[in-house]
């Protein structure tokens, strides 16, 4: 059975990647879907980040990551990639509520499609993008946050971080 994994991953973290490996484990493949979120403003640019998440996957030999077509919803990458389900991460009530929503969309919108909510482990709760951002703004070590490409890349970045 084949799953996606979409998000903006903007920077793809520890627990996104942690998640991604329990889905590895589960799934006969995973396609890791790095997809724009046009409402927030963007730290690495599509392929910066396709290429990050691709090199925090590498060791998954049923992972790969792609970018969806232009102007394509997620249930349509599902659908066109064979996927018969959609893995989405839950940090809290919020993100359910936010997440369970969607799920009932695409479920109008693709009923051949499943959404599955994997909710985050413990020490990746409160753990986003947007907080590892503000801390690599600060100067702050994000080494135990996120996978080593991603700390370089965010070191090589420190001028644009703080716009």
């Amino acid at each position: 059975m084949k799953a996606i994994f979409p998000g903006s991953f903007d920077p793809i973290t520890n627990g996104h990647l942690a998640l991604i490996k329990r889905a590895a484990a589960v799934f006969d493949e995973v396609v890791v879907v790095v997809a724009n979120n046009q409402s927030k403003h963007q730290l690495f640019n599509e392929q910066e980040r396709l290429a990050l998440v691709a090199a925090a996957v590498k060791s998954l030999s049923n992972v790969t990551a792609l970018r969806p077509r232009r102007q394509e919803l997620t249930v349509q990458v599902a659908q066109r990639v064979g996927a018969q389900v959609i893995i989405r991460g839950v940090r809290n009530e919020t993100d359910f509520s936010f997440e369970q929503a969607i799920a009932a969309v695409n479920k109008d919108l693709a009923p051949d499609v499943e959404t599955l909510l994997l909710p985050s482990q413990g020490k990746y709760q409160q753990l986003s993008s947007t907080l590892v951002r503000e801390i690599a703004s600060y100067g702050g070590d994000v080494s135990t946050l996120v996978p080593p490409a991603v700390q370089a890349a965010l070191l090589k970045q420190e001028d644009r971080i703080g716009d």
